[in-house]
């Protein structure tokens, strides 16, 4: 179906503010209006996701869609301020952008929202306000629980990408909006939007336990809030995977889940593969709740997963080897725990043995061979063999399967055990041992001992005392083949993944009282088959520079110092400097991170982060480049940004922030 695209329209709001959009439309849309898909992000249409936009959004309209991406307040070319991220103006403004939509010409009144990430949790969060316009909506890695599962904290712990993501929203609020859009005031604009930034990194840290900060936009707090139907993606790679069967389980509306391989891209670019048709899974989805068409989504089973077999433990993979099952219904019946006790002197056995005590305290370095919280796709971000992690860390094996284990779910210990601290940490891996002895990761989970009894209200340790621990891993989907072996790898941190607690705390672990509950899976691949995938046109793009990724770590034998670096020259996610033709824009963003601690010093603990975002065209060039630092002592975080933005290559505007926030049991 023949399209046109409009590049930028407004829409007004009721306070004044104009939201800039990008439209796709299908021709004649006026004359037979269309349903709409709407996608609502603070990463400029124009240029951030330019090139993920065209391919998708262009599709939709050619399927019969006006397809519309809208930047939020304070972002890209939209008036006004963003102060925060899921704040309620974010959502207000969004009831407008659909009843707008609703009422266009080109639309039949029927709106759905999508999203990935940032899009995917608004999706969630507007749908729980019930706007009359939105019949459906596809969440794609997203939460329902801002603070246990977002890049700010997991299980209590700090992680080290809140650092990472709130100095990268530092660079991307601290763009100007294109003049070629809003003309003369972009530089005013600009400056305002310089001036009145807030430091992110902080924002977040200042809330360490679940308070109502984080309740705020958790569709979690209350289930029956979301009225319309939801489906919902994952990936085993990404970050963002436990939602969808909490979502499954926790929604009474009509719901379907998908979790691929994949990390933090759309399904129909998905890396690692095998990617999916999954535009014309989301076609299904609006066909059926936008156009009352019956498409069979709902004879679906309710979760279609992808389940791993044995990938070799490398950073870089392109294809994950393992096939697809379907779950009717979520919980599965056919999905049942199975139970190893952890044994003296490192067993995981179908029977408990003889009480025995084990110390456990890591190395602080632990976490080495983790890869990136949040793959995106780039290379070595992948965990590799565990083996250098899993010397500094107390073992549990069976002995080598009989037959293969499939599992489905999240796996859960309870552990038995005491800390000598009063603040600690415990930081847990399941691993599928090969014969030959390589160890790859299936799934982990982190917690601050403090919060073993929920994130609202942390209680420090009582040295000496014995605590029954529960402890949730993520959600995986994995088959131990016969022959290989499972183990439990258990630490007392995991860096550079979480900072680590105060006290370099030893623990005390008692076998022989002390399991792990598996999600064992009974059944087979099922007949679950998707299309291969399609994509739009893209848009056209010059690449100047294929851009560099490096990833190591090194250790000092004198200092006792390691340090893991990670560093993109060009593009972070390894995009490269990239020109869109159209609007004649180069992007360039570079970033390095340096994270540095000694072994047996938790307060030795070092973040730097430095960065350089370059866009513009001939004439207007803009430079923002930054440093950020991040230390603690035993009470309190010390936290620090300079942020320097250039015009033309001279200085328009030195920011810089110092914080210092107290730790709340963290």
């Amino acid at each position: 179906m023949p399209i046109r695209v409009e590049e930028s329209i407004w829409i007004p709001l009721a306070d004044g503010t104009r939201l800039a959009a990008r439209l796709w439309l299908p021709e004649g849309a006026e004359a037979a209006p269309a349903p709409a898909v709407l996608e609502y992000i603070p990463y400029r249409k124009r240029d951030g996701t330019r090139g993920r936009d065209e391919p998708m959004h262009g599709w939709f309209a050619g399927q019969g869609y006006a397809a519309i991406r809208v930047d939020m307040r304070g972002t890209g070319e939209s008036d006004g301020h963003m102060a925060d991220e899921y704040l309620k103006q974010e959502q207000d403004d969004a009831l407008e952008v659909i009843a707008w939509i609703a009422a266009q010409p080109w639309c039949t009144g029927a709106v759905g929202m999508m999203g990935k990430s940032w899009g995917g949790f608004n999706s969630l969060q507007v749908a729980a306000r019930r706007p009359p316009a939105l019949k459906a909506i596809i969440t794609v890695y997203s939460t329902d629980h801002r603070y246990s599962d977002d890049i700010h904290y997991q299980g209590g712990c700090l992680l080290n990408d809140n650092l990472w993501w709130g100095a990268i929203m530092l660079a991307y609020q601290a763009r100007p909006a294109d003049p070629a859009i809003v003309g003369e005031g972009w530089r005013r604009q600009w400056l305002e939007r310089l001036e009145r930034m807030p430091f992110f990194p902080a924002l977040w840290l200042r809330h360490q336990r679940y308070d109502e900060y984080w309740k705020h936009g958790s569709v979690c707090e209350d289930w029956s809030a979301i009225q319309c139907p939801v489906l919902a993606v994952g990936g085993w790679a990404d970050s963002y995977t436990n939602a969808v069967p909490r979502l499954l389980a926790g929604l009474k509306v009509p719901r379907r889940g998908i979790i691929g391989p994949w990390g933090h891209v759309y399904p129909q670019d998905g890396a690692p593969g095998p990617a999916i048709g999954f535009l014309q899974e989301a076609l299904r989805w609006w066909d059926q709740w936008l156009k009352g068409h019956d498409t069979g989504v709902m004879a679906e089973p309710m979760l279609r997963a992808f389940v791993e077999d044995w990938n070799a433990p490398v950073g870089s993979r392109a294809e994950t080897k393992g096939c697809w099952v379907g779950e009717a219904e979520w919980p599965s019946p056919a999905i049942g725990p199975r139970r190893w006790a952890l044994n003296a002197p490192g067993a995981l056995a179908d029977t408990a043995g003889a009480e025995s005590d084990i110390l456990v305290r890591s190395p602080l370095s632990h976490g080495k061979a983790a890869g990136e919280w949040m793959a995106t796709g780039c290379p070595g971000e992948l965990p590799v063999d565990q083996r250098l992690d899993d010397g500094a860390a107390q073992l549990f094996d069976t002995m080598p399967l009989n037959e293969a284990v499939e599992i489905l779910g999240a796996p859960e210990l309870l552990l038995d055990l005491a800390s000598d601290a009063p603040v600690a940490q415990l930081a847990v891996r399941l691993c599928d041992v090969a014969p030959d002895g390589r160890s790859a990761r299936v799934s982990y989970g982190v917690l601050n001992l403090t919060h073993r009894d929920g994130h609202e209200a942390p209680v420090p340790l009582e040295p000496g005392k014995r605590y029954q621990v529960r402890v949730k891993l993520n959600d995986c989907g994995h088959r131990f083949p016969a022959g290989h072996r499972i183990r439990i790898a258990i630490a007392t941190g995991y860096w550079p993944t979480v900072w680590p607690a105060p006290y370099a705390a030893t623990l005390t672990l008692r076998a022989g009282t002390s399991h792990l509950d598996l999600p064992v899976r009974q059944g087979g691949a099922g007949d679950v088959v998707f299309e291969p995938p399609v994509r739009g046109p893209a848009a056209p793009a010059t690449q100047l520079s294929p851009g560099t990724i490096r990833r190591y770590s090194k250790q000092d034998h004198i200092s006792g110092e390691t340090t893991y670096v990670t560093e993109g020259i060009g593009g972070v996610f390894g995009e490269g400097i990239l020109r869109f033709d159209e609007i004649d824009t180069t992007l360039a963003h570079s970033l390095k991170r340096e994270l540095t601690i000694r072994d047996d010093d938790p307060l030795s603990a070092r973040y730097v982060l430095t960065q350089s975002y370059e866009m513009g065209r001939e004439g207007w060039r803009i430079l923002i480049e930054s440093r950020s630092v991040l230390t603690a002592d035993l009470d309190r975080w010390h936290l620090t940004t300079e942020l320097t933005a250039k015009e033309n290559g001279q200085v328009v505007t030195e920011r810089s922030w110092t914080e210092d926030i107290p730790r709340d049991l963290v």
